[in-house]
């Protein structure tokens, strides 16, 4: 029991003394990750300040240019302004000219709604008059022509379903005769069994007895 003790403490003095030696080795690779991260920071930043100091004296000479420019683009404003002005009042005419051009169509448009409204309700009118002086005859005539197609329809529809339920009728008496031999199958098969079982157990037994009588 000592020994096991004295083993255990070993052990757990060895697990703690890795573990720590795993720490410190973390803590160093760690300081060392950061060290280089500032390192690359601090070249990044310097970097920074350069394109920074470029960028200044970049733009200082472009304000030196735009300064010498600022007369010539001031004259190519005045006449780019000249031209639009042009293009909007050619703009404001075409639009006059297409607004009234689209109220004569609407217009056209609108007389022409009406017409086939006209026409529309006149014969409805017309239609209205010769269905009311045919609609006698026109029910009669339907009233028959259902009756004979429901007659034809019912005398179908029994056909069919006696045509089915004879079907039906034959599937099942093939499902009961399937379902017997199958369960005389199963019977023959169960009693094939039975005896093999039997067989094996008496081949045992006589097997048995002779080693036992040799013995």
């Amino acid at each position: 029991t000592n020994c096991i003790t004295v083993i255990v403490l070993t052990f757990q003095t060895n697990i703690l003394t890795e573990l720590k030696n795993w720490k410190l080795n973390l803590i160093q690779h760690h300081k060392l990750q950061m060290r280089q991260e500032k390192e690359k920071h601090a070249t990044h930043v310097k970097q920074l300040q350069n394109e920074l100091e470029n960028l200044k004296e970049l733009l200082h000479t472009y304000e030196i240019s735009i300064s010498r420019k600022d007369e010539v683009v001031i004259t190519n404003l005045t006449q780019a302004l000249e031209k639009q002005k042009e293009r909007v009042e050619l703009m404001r005419k075409f639009t006059l000219w297409r607004i009234q051009h689209i109220k004569t169509k609407q217009e056209e448009y609108a007389n022409s709604i009406a017409d086939r409204h006209f026409r529309i309700a006149l014969m409805k009118k017309v239609w209205a008059a010769w269905r009311s002086a045919s609609e006698v005859k026109w029910k009669d005539k339907v009233a028959r022509a259902c009756q004979l197609r429901a007659e034809d329809v019912c005398v179908q529809l029994t056909n069919d379903y006696e045509a089915k339920i004879a079907e039906l009728t034959a599937t099942l008496e093939q499902r009961k005769a399937e379902i017997l031999r199958l369960h005389s199958e199963r019977d023959q098969y169960e009693d094939t069994m039975k005896k093999a079982f039997m067989r094996g157990v008496c081949a045992l037994n006589l097997e048995a007895m002779t080693m036992f009588q040799s013995k």
